[in-house]
């Protein structure tokens, strides 16, 4: 067994598991993919991420486990509480369970969190001090990173923003980040207001990028939510850097200055230079390396 130190990332979805073997500097060896298959219970998962586990640090000198995961979970007790997305999955205590199995430390993290370290440490928030990242996607959430440690709150709650309560500047409307503006929020409106047959984000992003005055309505609606988190946050935190990823900022990267500027108004004018917000860099490896991070970090 060579004695350079490698630690095994788990990213754990809803539709897919992936499972890698990664250097202390965070760069992936191996890695493997397969169906989560939530349907068929924890069991079925777990003993299938088990063995990809298996496969992937078969001969390493592995120093521990690193997981990120939907929550709401429970950090410190690496027990999965009840996550939407994985159904079944009450009061998991995953942490144990592979510890038992595998004999060296699992860390269970948020997702959202672990990109966030991943991305503070190799991605858009390098040299950063202090880097809130935000994934907005099929749902809105963020992971927050100071001194290049994930700050998790003390009951390991930090970070969830999608339920923040906003209300529209006129006061017309009032609701939750993640039912304003989330990639879902969008296709929903699309259904409602524009007909479309399907509940797809991406079907409203084309429509407004053809002229359609009621699609656009509907994205610069999102962006002025997601606007309004930003510059609380920032008042809030005060972070060197807010760094964006997910799906609907990915896909449509161009939105980036326009929610910058929309931030900027709720700041006060001495603030409004200081703001800094940056497209994710590590797309849809982030949460994988930053899970292969946690026993690093």
């Amino acid at each position: 067994m060579s004695n350079t130190k490698y630690s095994i990332g788990v990213d754990l979805g809803g539709t897919n598991i992936r499972v890698a073997l990664l250097s202390e500097d965070g760069v992936i060896q191996k890695v493997r993919k397969e169906p989560t298959e939530a349907n068929l219970g924890p069991g079925h998962v777990i003993y299938k991420m088990k063995r990809m586990i298996e496969e992937v640090m078969s001969g390493q000198n592995v120093i521990g486990i690193g997981i990120g995961s939907p929550g709401p979970l429970n950090p410190y007790t690496g027990v999965i509480l009840d996550p939407p997305n994985l159904p079944g999955w009450k009061d998991i205590p995953l942490k144990a369970l592979l510890e038992e199995n595998f004999c060296i430390p699992v860390i269970v993290e948020n997702d959202a969190n672990a990109a966030a370290l991943a991305e503070a440490h190799q991605g858009a928030g390098k040299g950063h001090s202090s880097v809130v990242y935000i994934t907005w996607s099929t749902g809105i959430g963020a992971g927050l990173v100071f001194n290049g440690k994930v700050f998790q709150g003390a009951f390991g709650n930090a970070g969830e923003i999608g339920n923040t309560v906003l209300r529209s500047s006129d006061g017309s409307s009032v609701g939750v980040l993640e039912k304003l503006a989330s990639g879902t929020a969008i296709g929903i409106q699309g259904k409602e207001l524009l007909g479309l047959e399907e509940n797809n984000a991406g079907a409203v992003f084309q429509l407004a990028a053809s002229g359609n005055q009621q699609a656009k309505t509907i994205i610069d609606d999102a962006v002025k939510y997601v606007a309004m988190a930003v510059a609380n946050l920032t008042l809030t935190l005060n972070p060197s850097v807010i760094v964006i990823g997910g799906g609907v900022m990915l896909g449509n990267p161009t939105l980036l200055h326009e929610l910058t500027d929309i931030a900027k108004t709720y700041l006060y004018e001495s603030m409004q230079n200081q703001l800094l917000i940056k497209t994710a860099e590590l797309e849809d490896e982030a949460g994988l390396i930053g899970a292969g991070l946690l026993p690093f970090n």
